[in-house]
């Protein structure tokens, strides 16, 4: 999933106006990016009756399909249409990018972002100041279980403002920041004479990526808003919200209404972000509605964030914890500035989970800038030179892949379904075979499939990302739906798993529900290749 978006709402994310774009540029301009519009009849022929049926629903009336399906074993293709044509793939990029973020680090790497005492110290004093060293984690605890994995949620919050029912998982969004905070106060320094300051070298912010990843990530650069119903219609709503950091503020109008009536609720964040103001309605027999707000500056954010926790660790700072990131003090190095905190991330394997479990944008799109950081480049388009190589190794044929981003939101993104499965046949004769296909959504079980297919055969059998690029159709009135796919893995025996890719480009729909019909589509697609007859049920 990349994201769904109502016709009639405007959005206030930089991501989901992408995505809007990309919707009517699919809706109105195929023939400028040469997708070969095919009637159902011509392409349909020797299917499954079930996934024919698919096809020729009212969804689908100029829609172009894409399906392959191949034993990695023995290199025998079970389906294939269209197998060679360029599809908008949606998330399902994300296979890409995040094989060669996985390849570059390795499954087992780990981000340690460390605090530098910078100054001289005499006793329990620092005179100097503290800098928090960025590395591009991109939870810094807030999502790490006692376990050391990563939680996340069927819909994720950063999906809040698009698609209904996303949750919060339960972890403190600062638990990295507090643990940093309380290391300093075990070094035994108690006072800190001069600032905190969060040191983002490691590689600039890159606007061509949306959402554009950055050094420093607190809760995926999100305040979260959680409004549940008051105790009657008539009744202020109540909210909740994290991370509460100064000088962030939020105040809500939202009133509850009587049950069965319409939940609309609308965020206005002040120009720096700073203040939040929710207002609206929320139904009284709805669940909590979960909204976001963007955090304009992360290092300031995270300034603040540090020195707030320093406090609540016994440790004074004489900096006022309100003020920007005082960057032009950094050090040149950190030669003699002894490390008073690290926190180290869980395993980068836990992060391609989450990633592609829920189809983290801001995860993926981090994937480019790090593979940069990899070759000492700080400017993060570094980052698609190294996937090249890495693709060319991979044995896919690059050629037939166009990638501006890591998620797989860019207007100028393509593949083919050959390539996909070459990718996926790669992770096979791998080490880290098992780990990748169980990083993926497993069809009736978690992530983006959780909720499809419970019931039938190929439940727990099915490994895959999925993908939809969904924008308005204002002509019409309804949504366009650029594409929707999925790619993965069919366990079609015991131990053995085809690889497969289905899709389609230029569906349209109602509304919301009916794009996740369109998923839905896809999961039983997915399906039906796994209870055929290569497979085991």
């Amino acid at each position: 999933m990349s994201s769904a978006i109502t016709p009639d709402r405007s959005r206030s994310r930089n991501s989901q106006r992408v995505l809007t774009v990309l919707g009517l540029l699919l809706a109105g301009s195929v023939a400028a990016f040469g997708l070969a519009w095919v009637t159902p009849s011509k392409e349909l022929a020797g299917l499954d009756p079930r996934i024919a049926a698919i096809m020729h629903k009212p969804y689908y009336p100029h829609a172009q399909w894409g399906l392959f399906q191949q034993n990695p074993a023995t290199g025998e293709i079970l389906q294939t249409r269209a197998a060679d044509e360029f599809f908008v793939p949606g998330s399902v990029a994300k296979l890409f990018s995040v094989s060669g973020t996985w390849h570059t680090l390795g499954s087992d790497h780990r981000f340690v972002t460390p605090v530098h005492a910078v100054g001289k110290r005499r006793g329990t004093t620092l005179t100097g100041d503290l800098d928090l060293v960025a590395q591009g984690d991109l939870t810094l605890g807030g999502r790490t279980r006692a376990d050391g994995t990563v939680a996340f949620t069927t819909i994720d919050h950063t999906y809040a403002d698009d698609v209904p029912g996303a949750t919060l998982t339960p972890q403190n969004p600062l638990a990295g920041i507090d643990q940093l905070a309380q290391q300093v106060r075990a070094s035994g320094i108690t006072k800190v004479d001069g600032d905190v300051i969060v040191d983002a070298r490691l590689f600039r912010p890159d606007p061509e990526l949306d959402p554009t990843p950055t050094p420093l990530i607190i809760n995926d650069n999100l305040i979260d808003l959680l409004t549940t119903p008051g105790d009657g219609p008539g009744t202020p709503a109540r909210l909740d919200w994290r991370p509460r950091v100064a000088p962030y503020t939020v105040s809500s109008t939202v009133r509850t209404v009587a049950a069965g009536k319409p939940t609309d609720i609308t965020v206005k964040p002040s120009a720096d972000g700073t203040r939040i103001k929710l207002s609206g309605t929320i139904a009284a027999d709805s669940d909590p509605v979960l909204r976001v707000s963007d955090i304009r500056d992360p290092n300031t954010f995270g300034r603040t964030a540090l020195i707030e926790a320093l406090k609540r660790a016994g440790v004074e700072v004489t900096a006022k914890p309100v003020g920007p990131n005082p960057a032009g003090r950094l050090p040149r190095s950190y030669e003699g500035a002894p490390e008073v905190a690290r926190f180290a991330s869980p395993s980068y394997d836990e992060y391609a989970r989450l990633i592609l479990k829920v189809s983290h944008n801001l995860g993926a799109n981090l994937g480019i800038c790090l593979m940069a950081v990899s070759t000492g480049s700080s400017r993060c388009a570094d980052g698609f030179p190294v996937l090249a190589k890495f693709l060319d190794s991979a044995k896919v044929d690059r050629k037939t892949v166009q990638l501006a981003d890591g998620r797989g939101g860019n207007p100028n993104d393509r593949t083919t379904p050959r390539a996909v499965a070459q990718i996926l046949t790669h992770w096979q004769s791998t080490p880290d075979a098992t780990r990748f296909r169980e990083a993926l959504p497993t069809l009736g079980v978690d992530g983006s499939l959780a909720i499809s297919c419970r019931n039938c055969p190929a439940r727990g059998k099915v490994s895959a990302k999925t993908g939809t690029v969904a924008g308005g159709d204002l002509l019409n009135d309804r949504l366009s739906v650029g594409a929707e796919t999925i790619a993965g893995y069919l366990e079609t025996g015991k131990g053995h798993y085809d690889v497969f890719f289905a899709g389609v480009n230029g569906a349209s729909a109602p509304d919301i529900k009916g794009v996740l019909a369109i998923g839905n589509d896809m999961a039983d697609i997915a399906a039906y290749l796994q209870e055929g007859p290569s497979g085991a049920s």
